[in-house]
């Protein structure tokens, strides 16, 4: 069991390890962001949608549901907003990432609640990479451009595929995504997103709804080849 378990971590990027030294405090959402355990959830973009932008999550294991995922009624065009709202414990809006408009590379700024949100830090992607990489910083922990600080987190591997871990400053694996897991909705088609304990759920299932609407319309191009084959 063991083996398998190894080999299991191996082809998804590797094993979770606890996230001891969460880079903001306090955490997205007080009462359900933080566990001392290994959670799944599964999203499931909305088939209906008035933003086309859409999401509810689910504990995989409970069935119950997590959080709402919602983009902006009005936009412009390029300029996408995702609003994060707890469904579980603390029915609040407990997060916002909004695209910059004018960015050189793919910008998302995260903010920490609803009216008069305070912003965290920000989502970008990486200009050169051997893979699909997003880098997430943290407000305050230093400047712009070439004099910008480490990232907190680095989210890489297939987006189009939704297949990406989330790591750490020290490398550590503290979030996968997978398109296929051991739990299963008959219901629905979702993907997954196992988050570890001590890490922000409600931060790594924003950021992991947020690169599914950057790559969306790829994502529809390849629906549309593979059904043509």
């Amino acid at each position: 069991m063991n083996f398998i378990s190894d080999m299991g971590d191996m082809l998804t990027g590797g094993a979770l390890q606890e996230e001891k030294n969460l880079p903001y405090s306090p955490p997205l959402c007080d009462v359900n962001s933080i566990s001392d355990q290994v959670r799944t959830f599964a999203i499931q973009e909305r088939a209906i949608s008035f933003t086309g932008e859409d999401f509810d999550v689910f504990d995989a294991t409970s069935g119950r549901p997590f959080a709402r995922i919602r983009g902006a009624m009005l936009h412009l065009p390029g300029k996408d907003k995702l609003k994060i709202r707890s469904v579980d414990s603390c029915d609040e809006e407990v997060a916002v990432l909004d695209r910059k408009l004018v960015s050189v590379l793919t910008t998302y700024e995260i903010f920490r609640g609803g009216n008069g949100a305070e912003k965290i830090g920000w989502m970008e992607k990486e200009a050169v990479a051997l893979t699909d990489t997003f880098d997430v910083y943290m407000q305050g922990k230093g400047g712009i451009g070439p004099f910008k600080p480490p990232p907190a987190y680095k989210i890489s591997g297939d987006f189009l595929d939704r297949r990406f871990t989330m790591k750490n400053q020290e490398g550590q694996v503290v979030a996968k995504v997978t398109k296929d897991g051991l739990i299963q909705f008959d219901a629905f088609n979702h993907y997954q997103v196992q988050v570890a304990p001590g890490m922000d759920a409600m931060l790594v299932l924003s950021c992991a709804c947020a690169i599914d609407e950057e790559f969306d319309e790829e994502h529809k191009e390849k629906r549309k080849k593979e059904a043509e084959e």
